[in-house]
């Protein structure tokens, strides 16, 4: 049994930092999908997130930026956040722990130098030096059969590697309004321009097809603050008779990611999106009213979180999964980690990296266990103040089910 705080330090640190991690929501891709794996310094720094955090500092047109090629965009960035002004931003201590993790020499004037150390490698070799440097063992993808660069791949040239699982992402449907049936019309589908019974049909031999082709682990979308459900709307009735049956039929997870609104400022494209509070009823009502059916729920304002994790503490057939987009920052996934731990113990998925570029596993997860460990030795301090025998059997056993196992028993679980 663990005798003193010192001992318990040292064990949850080392299962912390020894764990191997699935990743359960990224952007990122096999190397098979080529340019869609953004990797490499100049996609680091010039990340969206630094590109917002940019604009505060320029006073040029949005278009003069754009239209910059990437390395000059990436110059820019740089010289505003890492020169002229101390990176202390999250976003910006990524980059330098990246750079610092891969043996680099953190200096202002060092991108030329990070440039060279990128040309050095090729795709496949640094995939192979992120997932063991960051110590992620399986990642899940983003797929979206509606982008006809990634579509054209999984229909003739993917190759599958076991590290990248799927998830098949359906915001065009769901969020898409009639464009998307005519879409599918041109795919060869027979739907009509309204939903009837055999639209439903059709799109649910759709998504059937493509849940088949990617293995897909999940379906998820993302959704704005304005969710409702149920109601009287499209996307309502496509979550009912066509996405809630056929991930009860595969016993695949809806995964709902919920408060975004899209372009706050179209200016800033990707960058634009903003947060906004949801309401937690539309999750209670598909969780009560769909005992069979399993949903993994992220919520991306901070003042759902408490919500959520109430509704999770009544309804098994929900998963709540990482901090979020705009809470991925260290003193809120603190907050939030603690929060989760004292409402539903070991049975969350406490983090996720959202990673869109390769090397942000690096930092991400680097940046998220020292956070998570500090809770958990929080908790099991407490713990062991009431009197209870802790053992690093135990400690290894939760944290391998935190950062990996409660995802993959939640997926194989029948309701």
């Amino acid at each position: 049994m663990i005798k003193s705080d010192m001992e318990l330090r040292k064990i949850v640190d080392k299962a912390m930092n020894e764990v191997k991690i699935t990743d359960v929501h990224t952007h990122l891709y096999t190397p098979c999908f080529k340019d869609l794996l953004l990797w490499g310094i100049d996609e680091l720094v010039t990340y969206h997130y630094l590109i917002a955090e940019t604009f505060r500092w320029l006073d040029i047109p949005y278009e003069d930026f754009w239209n910059m090629d990437k390395e000059s965009q990436s110059d820019l960035v740089w010289n505003k956040l890492f020169v002229e002004n101390s990176p202390y931003s999250e976003a910006c201590r990524g980059v330098l722990t990246v750079l610092n993790k891969l043996g680099l020499d953190i200096k202002k004037d060092g991108l030329p130098q990070y440039r060279k150390f990128f040309e050095n490698k090729t795709v496949d070799e640094y995939v192979d030096m992120v997932f063991d440097m960051s110590g992620v063992k399986e990642v899940v993808m983003t797929n979206d059969p509606f982008d006809d660069a990634e579509r054209e791949i999984w229909l003739n040239s993917y190759k599958e590697d076991e590290r990248f699982k799927a998830a098949l992402r359906i915001d065009p449907l769901l969020n898409g309004g009639e464009d998307v049936l005519r879409q599918l019309m041109d795919w060869g589908y027979d739907v009509d321009t309204e939903l009837n019974e055999k639209t439903y049909g059709e799109i649910r031999r759709f998504l059937s097809e493509w849940v088949d082709r990617m293995d897909a682990v999940y379906m998820a979308v993302s959704l704005p603050p304005t969710f409702e459900f149920p109601e009287d709307s499209m996307r309502a009735k496509l979550i009912e008779n066509c996405i809630l049956p056929v991930c009860r039929e595969y016993n695949i997870p809806f995964a709902l990611m919920i408060g975004v609104k899209k372009l706050v400022n179209p200016d800033l494209k990707l960058a634009g999106d903003s947060v906004g509070k949801s309401s937690i009823e539309a999750v209670e009502y598909l969780c009560a009213n769909y005992p069979h059916n399993k949903f993994m729920v992220t919520m991306l304002a901070k003042e759902n979180q408490h919500e959520l994790c109430v509704a999770a503490r009544k309804f098994r057939n929900l998963l709540v999964f990482g901090c979020w987009w705009f809470l991925n920052n260290p003193s809120l996934i603190d907050e939030i980690t603690r929060m989760r731990f004292e409402l539903l113990g070991v049975s969350v998925v406490p983090q996720h990296s959202d990673a869109r570029v390769l090397d942000q596993l690096i930092y991400k997860w680097a940046h998220s266990r020292k956070i998570i460990a500090d809770v958990l030795y929080d908790k099991y301090k407490d713990l062991m103040a009431t009197g209870w025998p802790l053992a690093e059997e135990d400690i290894v056993r939760d944290v391998e089910k935190l950062m990996s196992g409660n995802f993959w028993e939640f997926i194989e679980r029948e309701l």
